[in-house]
Order: structure tokens, then C-alpha cells, then sequence
């Protein structure tokens, strides 16, 4: 076969797809099913975790429970550091992104097949380790399907992130029919079949994508290779070791990752601060980045308890009801997705519209966290009812609130920190806005711990007047934050 008949067509005549390139098929599918599978689990993992042994759980105590919930998913976080990594200094990102899918399959697989705390432990694990790692790369990937000048980038990356919330929003409803019908394992099977169907789409199709996308950008000299090797292996040592001793226990899972997280954050701000090869200019702006870091781990640390307080309180106070059909617990994880989907583009004609008028990032910012303890202020009316006394509306009410305040916060966040960063620490960037998703999610599994049924009315006040004061203190801050991001709005 010639050179030219070898050759792949122009990336810009590829439009099999409504428009886009086939290949954005392929990542398309694959995070789509990752999604399906990832929130599908952890729709119903909480309450595996705290249902007694006769409702097939574990009969684990809630606390304990939501601690774990909330450090598997600061460990998600955590990982796309190191999937980060891997791919600029390896292996580039579709290959990372490739053993990343087989990896959470394997963990699924654990989650239905292993009985128990082990099944728990190993699935969890690798769940974590896999989605870190898709997370890191799949938004590069589909970043090599088109030229710099393509039009169609943003419209690309707008059905891309269709694919998440389709994904998100159907994984808890399948996940969620199987578990109260069949048990917990059956929900656990379908996430894992899910993402195998993904696995399989995009083995056959990842042959498409451009060679950009298995370029490794930093390769890591060979001469170190064994160095690499060595500070892996001895970090797994470390941390067998600590879980044999009783040092990484079940119940203290989600201060060790917070523990971590801020230790890495801090660690992160000091290198870039105290560089030589950034100037004065790069340096004001990781200053000005740093109130917006701590908003961020605020707003996370209350939206991320869908996952674990809401799953509480939807499981003991919503009234589920359904014309003579209870709906599943894992249901309401799909209330977000739909919002989601319905008011991105209606944010997006707001900026658009807005032009320079718009509010900057820290006011964005700010405005999330109010918004966001607005959210929590409005459980009070229901607080200290008895079973069943939460209307279902009341809570795709609350929802709605929590999503305007994700979409004011979680699209613009990624975009400031890379307009923030150091040309040399462009990556660096990133990664501390994916700690203050990572601490913040740690907190909201460590906060189970202070959530009481029989007493609300503290809890949601307290955290609900918290995050007020954040945004206010922000929105105050607005000036001095403005003229440390040095004309980046």
C-alpha cells in the first residue's frame, strides 16, 4: 500500500459525526459509559456501605461510611495528578486513557464480584486510580481531533461534555432499578458492563485518533526510568505497611486524603512561588489564584455532599413516593445531570451576550458560594422531620440552586487556572485546581461525621452560613484580587 493511501484524511473533512470529526465518536463513547458507570456506582455505594446485612449492605455506621465516599472521591482527584504525569512525561495521553478504562473495568468488576469490605476496598482503588486518569486525558484527546484554527472546537467539546451528563444522568437510574429489584452486586455489574462497553468502542476506534494524541509532550529521560520505578514501589510499601499497622483505617480515610491534599496543595503554591523561572508578573497572578483555590474547596466541600449527606437524606427523610412506586435512592443523582444539560447553554448565551460586561472570575467565584450556601440554607424548612416529610420537589428545587452555582464556578475554574499559569508551570496550574476539587471533596465525606437526622437545624445553617461568608469575603476582595490576576478577568 502507498504512503498516500496509508495517510489519514484532514482532520477538517472528518464531519461523520453531526459535524465532527468520527474519531470524537470514540471519546465521546468512552466517557460517556465512564460516567454512566461512575455515578451509576456511586449512586448506590453510600448506602451498600451503611444498609444492614438483611438489606444486603455492609452495616457499616454512617459516619464511617460517608468518610469513605468522601475519600474514594478526593482520591479521584488526587489521581488525575498522576495521570497527568504519566501521559506529558511517558506515555502520552490515549494510551494512559486506554489503561485507565481497562482499570476501572477491573474495579467495577471487584465492586460485583468480591464479597465485602474486600470487594470495597480493591474496587474502589482501582476505580479511583482508572477515572483519575481518564479524567486527565480524555479532554486532550479530543483537543487533538482538531486544528488550532477549526471552528468547530467548542462546538466539538460542547457535545463532548453531552456525552458526561448523558452518562451521568443515566447511570444512577439503571444502577438504582437493579439494586432495589435484584441487590446491590447487580447495580455494581451493570456500572461494570457499561464501562466494558465503552472499553470495547474505543479499543476498536482509538486507531483513528491523530498521532498528536499519543505524543508525550515532557518525555522523561531514560536515566531516570529506574529512579521513577523505585519512589512508586516504595510508595505502595509505605502505604501496605500503614493499612497492616492500623494507621489507614476505614473510619480515618477522609482526614488522611484531606491531610494529603493540603499537604500537596501547599506544596504545589510553594515551587511556583519560590521559582527563579517565573517573573513578576506570573508570580502576582498564582498569588491572586490562591483566594479563588480556598472559594473553590468551599463551594466543593457542600456540592460534593450529594454524594454523601444528600444520600443520607434522601434515603431517611425524602418522601420518594411515585404514584404507589418508591423511587430509588440513587435517583436523585440524576436531577443535577438534567440541569445541567438544560442550563449550560443558557449560561453560555448569558456570557456571550454579556461580552465584557460580564462579572470577572472572582465575582463569579464569590456569587457560587453564596449561591451554594443559599442551597444548604433552604433544608431548614424541613429540618427535624420525620421520614418521608421532604417533598421530592423540594429537593429538585434545591438542585437547581446547587447546579446554578456549579455552572458560575466549575466551567470558568479550569479556564482562569490555565490564563493564571506560569508558561513552565502550566500543568502545575491544573493540577491545584483539581486539589481544590480533591480537599474539597475529602471535607464533604469528613463533614458526614458532624451530620445529625434528629438535629439539622445546626448543620445546615452552620455550613450553608460559611460558604456565605466566602463569597461575601470575595466579592469584597474583588479589587485586590483583580490587580493581583494583572488584566486577567
Amino acid at each position: 500500500m502507498s504512503s498516500t493511501a496509508q495517510t489519514r484524511p484532514p482532520r477538517d473533512e472528518n464531519t461523520r459525526f453531526f459535524g465532527q470529526p468520527w474519531a470524537l465518536v470514540h471519546v465521546f463513547g468512552v466517557e460517556m459509559w465512564e460516567r454512566f458507570s461512575f455515578y451509576g456506582m456511586q449512586g448506590i455505594l453510600l448506602i451498600y456501605l451503611y444498609y444492614s446485612v438483611t438489606e444486603g449492605g455492609l452495616g457499616i455506621p454512617q459516619a464511617v461510611a460517608g468518610g469513605i465516599v468522601g475519600a474514594y472521591g478526593g482520591s479521584v482527584y488526587l489521581s488525575t495528578i498522576l495521570g497527568a504525569w504519566l501521559a506529558d512525561r511517558l506515555f502520552g495521553s490515549e494510551r494512559v486513557l486506554f489503561v485507565s478504562a481497562m482499570v476501572i473495568v477491573a474495579g467495577h468488576l471487584a465492586l460485583a464480584l468480591l464479597p465485602g469490605l474486600l470487594g470495597v476496598g480493591v474496587g474502589l482503588i482501582l476505580v479511583a486510580l482508572g477515572s483519575g486518569g481518564l479524567k486527565a486525558n480524555a479532554t486532550s484527546v479530543v483537543g487533538t481531533l482538531y486544528a488550532p484554527e477549526d471552528v468547530r472546537r467548542d462546538a466539538g467539546f460542547s457535545l463532548f461534555y453531552l456525552g458526561i451528563n448523558l452518562g451521568a444522568f443515566l447511570g444512577p437510574i439503571l444502577t438504582g432499578i437493579l439494586q432495589s429489584t435484584l441487590g446491590f452486586h447487580y447495580g455494581f455489574g451493570l456500572a461494570a458492563i457499561g464501562m466494558t462497553l465503552g472499553l470495547v468502542q474505543y479499543a476498536f476506534g482509538r486507531r483513528a485518533l491523530p498521532d498528536e494524541a499519543r505524543r508525550v509532550p515532557n518525555p522523561l529521560p531514560a536515566a531516570r526510568y529506574p529512579m521513577v520505578a523505585v519512589v512508586g514501589l516504595a510508595a505502595v510499601a509505605v502505604i501496605v505497611v500503614l493499612v497492616l499497622l492500623g494507621v489507614i483505617r476505614a473510619d480515618n480515610l477522609a482526614p488522611i486524603v484531606i491531610g494529603v491534599t493540603v499537604a500537596a496543595a501547599i506544596a504545589y503554591f510553594a515551587v511556583i512561588l519560590s521559582s527563579r523561572r517565573i517573573d513578576a508578573t506570573e508570580r502576582s497572578r498564582v498569588w491572586g489564584f490562591l483566594p479563588l483555590f480556598v472559594t473553590s474547596v468551599a463551594f466543593w466541600s457542600l456540592y460534593q455532599q450529594q454524594f454523601t449527606v444528600l444520600t443520607v437524606y434522601s434515603d431517611e427523610r425524602l418522601n420518594r413516593d411515585l404514584f404507589g412506586w418508591e423511587m430509588p435512592v440513587s435517583w436523585v443523582q440524576s436531577i443535577n445531570p438534567v440541569f445541567i444539560i438544560i442550563l449550560s447553554g443558557v449560561f453560555a448565551a448569558i456570557w456571550t451576550r454579556l461580552g465584557k460586561r460580564q462579572p470577572s472570575t472572582p465575582a463569579k467565584f464569590g456569587l457560587s458560594a453564596i449561591i451554594m450556601g443559599v442551597a444548604f440554607l433552604l433544608f431548614l424548612p424541613f429540618a427535624g422531620g420525620g421520614p418521608n416529610s421532604t417533598p421530592l420537589l423540594a429537593i429538585v428545587g434545591i438542585l437547581f440552586v446547587f447546579t446554578v452555582a456549579e455552572l458560575l464556578l466549575s466551567p470558568v475554574g479550569l479556564s482562569v487556572t490555565t490564563k493564571l499559569a506560569p508558561k513552565v508551570f502550566h500543568t502545575q496550574m491544573v493540577a491545584l485546581f483539581f486539589l481544590s476539587i480533591a480537599l474539597g471533596t475529602a471535607i464533604s465525606g469528613w463533614l458526614v461525621g458532624f451530620y445529625n437526622p434528629d438535629d439539622e437545624v445546626p448543620y445546615f445553617s452552620i455550613l450553608g452560613g460559611i460558604a456565605i461568608l466566602v463569597g461575601i469575603g470575595l466579592l469584597l476582595s474583588i479589587k485586590p484580587v483583580l490587580k493581583l490576576m494583572k488584566d486577567v478577568r
